[in-house]
Order: structure tokens, then C-alpha cells, then sequence
């Protein structure tokens, strides 16, 4: 009897039988099958059934000899028995391990999209490992598939795509790409009044330049400016720049000046940041960086455009850029950083007084703060503690040991009294009174007088008084009363001659009013 043999696509039929002799191994009942003619196969049983042992390896199979025993039993990971010359065993009875893979049927389209749907649209990651685990009663122990064809799944659970950084960069030299980002408006100005933060990062070097502005509409002339001196300072020549989509760089300004240039421009798609990955995560770190100086200096939050200034120009002569393995300062001008001058941000300062005459027993310096490094000349640059100004000054000296201390209020910061005098303010002190007037007008006026406020001190019964700054009344109200005054002298002058009015007419109101306050000024 010829049995056949199933192949995938045609049948073949065993011919004949026979036995084939090697040097130490006889095989025996060899079927011989023509369309396998140029496949060698032999059966494992047959070699196993003259008790020889068949060791597989990821290279290569190996008969070992009958008097083969293994070195340590514990080396057996997993036992199959052999039933009907076949090597098989029931999943049930196995317990799955991490590296053990089993050969499963796989479900058909049909079927996998049932039970997906069946299943709340779960996962089909998560429904294999049902099926591989053996977790579950009830599902098939099948493979689903996935085709990708459920449009419900799109619709609920649909998310952006990720960006994923080159692993080999295409740019060679610096300024062949730069990155630009404008961050802002903050919601604290700074000591210049600047509430806008542009930084531009070179691709190649990833050393990176910041520039603040008070609006929008100075990112031109600005950006203008930098391309021009860059270029002219490393004689290269900008070739793309990549920034958002935004109307700040995306203008009929910005589009003619980068024509003229020959500069190829690349914007991010709207609402796409990852896009503009460099710049946006550029002013993560230096944002971070600055908040870390100004929450360890203990400076106000109006110090933040100097601390992002010395967060940048610390950076980028320490941070070190893949794969050249060289510092980003040394990438861009080409020479090695030097760091020993550095000093912590809010550092306490003695700053030597160089410009006033100073007599022959005053002080020779002020105090101050360190708020960054000079980017036109070889000196520091410090917040005046005495002049309330940030100025540049070689002549420092740096107390470190000094601890910072947190300023009470903001007298440390202004000059408060030539503050109030430019705005008109005028100083009021109110204290809790233990009697309480039964007038409210009385009880107003009597409140800011003076001999209230030494009374007040002189009892033990008053828990607590505060200073307030009140607007005086004649820099509003009063220039209006003022007007209209003049405007009634003018018409009664014109009516009757004869009649005299003052060149500044108050009235005795706010004439007394005014001299109270006056008293109080501290």
C-alpha cells in the first residue's frame, strides 16, 4: 500500500523503502517521497527507538550514544512524552514561564474581531496573554489577529503620533539650522520691564542665545540683528531656520528679509509642539534652571530675565553635546570654556565705589547681589543694593559663606521714598481703636491724625496697626475740583473785572487734609 503524504501545495506519495549506512549509524525503513527528493529528513523516533538520544541546538543536531546520561538532572526545564511516535504534550498541564512560547492556532479575522468587540474592544496585546496565561475560562485558545480595521477603536482611542529624534544627524557645521522659540507674556515684568523671552538654538552645537523683549513686535528688528552679527562673527551663513507657526515668525517681514538672505524657513505644524522639539524643550531647561536660582537666592520673581540670562550662559560652557563629546561654547567659537570665575546666582557682593567722591571716613562699597556675567566686557554685573540698580563692575568682591535671606517686603528693592513722592503717595498709619466713634466721618478723619496714632501706641489694649499708602486726594479728585475752580473764576472774572481769584484756588478741606498727611510722612 502507497501512503501519501499532504504537502502544502501538492501530494506526494512514498515510493519505496529502504536503509542508508554511515560510518557509526544505520538508518533503517527510510521512505523515499519524489517530491522530497532535495530535503533530507529523518525521523527522530527511529533514532530514539534504537535507544540513541537526539540533542538539538540553535546550530546544529547531534546523535549521542546510548550510554549518554545527563551531568545534572536540574539542567531538564521541561518533559514531553513521546505517544504514537510523536512528541506532544497538553497545554492545560503546563505552567507557563517567562522565556516558554507555545504554539497556538490562530483565530481568524472573523473571529478575532468578535471577541474583541465582545470583550469591551480590550486590547488584543492583553487578550493573547489571556489565551497564553490560560487566565480565562470560556475563550478560544486561539491567536487573535489584529487588522487594524476597527473604526470605533480610532475614534475612542486615537492619539498623536510620537516624534522620534534622528539617531544620526544630517547637520555638520553651525548655523546650517537654527531653532527659535518666543516664550511668554510672563506674568511678572522684569527689572527692564520685559515680559517676552526669544531663544534661538544652534542645531549643530546646541549652544544657544536669549533675548527679551518687552511685545511681540520687537522679534524683527531683533532677529534682524542677531543674523547679521552671527554671521558676520563666525563667517558662516544661516541656511534654515525652524520655529512655530506663529505670526511672530510668520510674517510678511520675517518672509521678505529671509528671501533676500536666501534663508529656507520650516515651521511646525499648528498645534503640533513636538515639532519644534529643540526650542521648546531649550526653554524648559532654561525656565527650570532660572526658577531652581531664584528659589535658591531668594530673590524676587523680577530677577527672573537675569536669572534665565545666567542660566544660558552658564549652559552652554557646561553641557556637553553628542556625539562630538565637546562643550557647546567650545563647538561654536572653538575654544575650551573657562569656568573658575563662576559664582553662584543671588551671591552676596561688595561692589568698590568707583564713581562718586567718597570723603575720608565714608565706606568704599556698597552691597549687592550677583545677577549674571557681561556679554560685552570682561566684568560681572550686580543689583546695587544702595543705587537700586543693576550695573557692570570688575572691582567685586563674592561672600559665599554670606546666607541668603529672603527680603521682608519690597524696601529692599525700591526706593520707596522717591517712589511715593514721583506717584504722590503719601504714607497713613492706622490702628485699631478700642472706642468706637459714633460718627463714621469722625471716626475716618480721626483715625490718620497724629495725636490718635500717639495715643494709640501709649495703650496696651491696641493688638495691631498697619501702614497703608493712600493716593492724596489732589492728584485726582482735586486736579478735577482744581479745573472746574478756574473754569468758575475765569466766568466770574470776565463778568466783573474787578474781582481778584488765586493762581492755585484749594479749598481749606483738603488744605488741612493735606497738611495732616504731610505730618505723617515718615
Amino acid at each position: 500500500m502507497v501512503a501519501p503524504i499532504v504537502l502544502e501545495e501538492s501530494k506526494g506519495y512514498i515510493t519505496g523503502k529502504g536503509k542508508i549506512k554511515t560510518g557509526k549509524l544505520d538508518f533503517e525503513d527510510v521512505c523515499f517521497v519524489k517530491e522530497l527528493q532535495h530535503f533530507n529528513l529523518f525521523s527522530v523516533s527511529q533514532i530514539c527507538d534504537k535507544k540513541n538520544k537526539v540533542l538539538f541546538t540553535d546550530s546544529e543536531c547531534l546523535v549521542l550514544s546510548p550510554e549518554f546520561k545527563l551531568p545534572d538532572a536540574n539542567q531538564v526545564l521541561l518533559r514531553i512524552p513521546r505517544q504514537n511516535n510523536m512528541y506532544s504534550f497538553n497545554l492545560e498541564n503546563i505552567v507557563p514561564s517567562g522565556g516558554l512560547a507555545c504554539l497556538i492556532a490562530k483565530a481568524t479575522i472573523d473571529e478575532s474581531n468578535k471577541w474583541h468587540k465582545r470583550l469591551g474592544h480590550v486590547n488584543f496585546k492583553n487578550l493573547n496573554k489571556l489565551v497564553k496565561g490560560n487566565l480565562v475560562r470560556g475563550l478560544p485558545s486561539k491567536i487573535f489577529q489584529n487588522d487594524h480595521t476597527c473604526v470605533a477603536c480610532q475614534k475612542g482611542k486615537q492619539h498623536k503620533a510620537s516624534y522620534k529624534a534622528k539617531s544620526v544627524s544630517s547637520i555638520s557645521q553651525p548655523l546650517q539650522l537654527l531653532h527659535m522659540d518666543l516664550f511668554g507674556p510672563t506674568s511678572v515684568r522684569s527689572l527692564n520691564h520685559k515680559t517676552y523671552c526669544l531663544v534661538i538654538t544652534d542645531d549643530f552645537s546646541r549652544f544657544s542665545w536669549v533675548f527679551f523683549l518687552r511685545t511681540k513686535d520687537e522679534t524683527s528688528g531683533i532677529l534682524k540683528d542677531f543674523i547679521r552679527q552671527i554671521e558676520n562673527q563666525l563667517y558662516q551663513k544661516v541656511k534654515t531656520i525652524r520655529c512655530d507657526n506663529g505670526t511672530k515668525f510668520k510674517n510678511r517681514d520675517f518672509i521678505e528679509f529671509f528671501g533676500s538672505k536666501g534663508i529656507k524657513r520650516e515651521y511646525s505644524n499648528a498645534r503640533n509642539l513636538q515639532q519644534n522639539r529643540v526650542a521648546e524643550r531649550k526653554n524648559r531647561a532654561l525656565i527650570e534652571a532660572a526658577r531652581t536660582m531664584l528659589a535658591d537666592s531668594f530673590l524676587p520673581n523680577t530677577f527672573w530675565a537675569k536669572a534665565v540670562s545666567t542660566a544660558c550662559y552658564v549652559l552652554n560652557r557646561v553641557l556637553v553635546t553628542k556625539p562630538q563629546n565637546k562643550t557647546r561654547y567650545e563647538l561654536i567659537t572653538g575654544k575650551i570654556p573657562i569656568i573658575s570665575y563662576i559664582r553662584p546666582f543671588g551671591c552676596h557682593v561688595t561692589i568698590l565705589s568707583t564713581i562718586d567722591h567718597l570723603g575720608k571716613f565714608d565706606g568704599k562699597s556698597d552691597e549687592g547681589f550677583l545677577v549674571g556675567y557681561s556679554l560685552q566686557s570682561k566684568a560681572f554685573r550686580v543689583y546695587n543694593l544702595d543705587t537700586k540698580r543693576v550695573e557692570e563692575n570688575l572691582y567685586i568682591t563674592f561672600l559665599e559663606n554670606k546666607p541668603n535671606v529672603a527680603g521682608k517686603g519690597p524696601t529692599w528693592l525700591f526706593d520707596l521714598d522717591y517712589l511715593t513722592d514721583s506717584m504722590n503717595y503719601q504714607p497713613v498709619r492706622s490702628e485699631n481703636q478700642a472706642n468706637k466713634h459714633a460718627c463714621p466721618q469722625e471716626a475716618n478723619h480721626n483715625a490718620g491724625t497724629k495725636d490718635n496714632i500717639d495715643a494709640g501706641n501709649s495703650k496696651k489694649e491696641d493688638e495691631s496697626a498697619q501702614d497703608y499708602f493712600v493716593l492724596a486726594i489732589w492728584s485726582s479728585y482735586s486736579s478735577t475740583v482744581k479745573r472746574s475752580k478756574e473754569k468758575d473764576a475765569g466766568e466770574a472774572t470776565n463778568k466783573h473785572p474787578d474781582l481778584k481769584t488765586d493762581e492755585n484756588p484749594v479749598d481749606k478741606e483738603d488744605q488741612v487734609f493735606l497738611e495732616e498727611l504731610k505730618s505723617l510722612k515718615r
